[in-house]
């Protein structure tokens, strides 16, 4: 039994996929970027810092925490503050290609750390198409605006990389680290 650090029902649905025994603890963190923070430096800090916040309240138990940062131009874009700033970002996105970084955390009494990055490319996205599927309520809450796994699927030309990393919780690198303390799902591994 393992504690995942996160209310996410697609981080959840992974860890289900693999057959792995977990129950549900979010953290309440301060998620914002420090300035001059890289990305990749972030997402090790708050994957960190969610699964040690829930440590502390799940003492003995091994607690797994990620976080995932969509990142353009050296910039992490965050989950869109309202419309325009979704439409903001989905028009940033628009015909480009971006990184998505998705570190996991894995606390017990030492903490271990997994990066995972992947490229995905957007294909040219209209303005009344981000409006439309701003509309569907599926960008709200996600990193850069989209859901690799939803709607958005209609603009992502190309993925290089871990789809379940884009999804927020990459399964080979979780994997790997749930290995390491003797927990194993479905396949055993």
């Amino acid at each position: 039994m393992i504690v995942l650090a996160s209310q996410s029902p697609r981080r959840a649905e992974l860890l289900e996929q693999l057959g792995i025994a977990f129950r549900r603890a979010p953290a309440a963190i301060d998620e914002r970027v420090r300035p001059g923070e890289g990305a990749a430096d972030f997402v090790e800090r708050i994957a960190v810092a969610k699964a040690r916040a829930v440590r502390a309240s799940h003492p003995g138990l091994p607690v797994l925490g990620a976080d995932t940062a969509v990142v353009l131009d050296q910039r992490v874009l965050g989950k869109p503050r309202d419309r325009d700033d979704a439409i903001a970002m989905l028009r940033a996105l628009s015909g480009r290609a971006h990184n998505v970084l998705t570190g996991v955390a894995l606390v017990t009494d030492v903490t271990r750390f997994a990066l995972s990055t992947s490229q995905v490319r957007f294909r040219r996205v209209s303005d009344a198409e981000a409006a439309a599927y701003w509309e569907t309520g599926e960008p709200a809450d996600k990193a850069g605006a989209y859901a690799v796994q939803g709607l958005a699927a209609a603009f992502i030309e190309r993925i290089e990389g871990s789809y379940s990393g884009i999804m927020g919780l990459p399964l080979f690198e979780t994997v790997n680290l749930l290995k390491e303390i003797g927990v194993s799902g479905r396949l055993g591994v």
